[in-house]
């Protein structure tokens, strides 16, 4: 206890071997269906993503042409949270919409 700094609690013979890592990543996805609308997807895309019109028209006919589109990345919470509000939100408008996270 004497090596202690007095009041710290650090130890300065003590090697502390730092491992801080990044939190897992997630992306969030959007998938096609027959019946919602692109500009619901894009409206999505701006209020829940934060993306710019250009960012949501992309990524709307991404979604459009190939069946799937990302719409970012994302801790876990944060990923959970989004899919959450884009269903929530598909829901009260009528819309079929699926939302879905996958690791990055």
């Amino acid at each position: 206890m004497a090596d202690l700094l007095p009041g710290s609690g650090f130890d300065p013979g003590v090697d502390i071997e730092d491992e801080v890592r990044e939190p897992e990543k997630y992306k969030v996805l959007l998938h096609n269906d027959d019946y919602t609308t692109m500009e619901f997807v894009v409206r999505i895309l701006e209020t829940v993503f934060h993306k710019t019109l250009s960012q949501a028209v992309e990524i709307m006919l991404s979604v459009h042409k190939s069946g799937l589109g990302v719409c970012g990345v994302y801790t876990a919470e944060v990923a959970e949270t989004k899919v959450v509000l884009v269903d929530r939100k598909a829901r009260e408008e009528g819309f079929p919409l699926k939302c879905s996270l996958e690791e990055a």
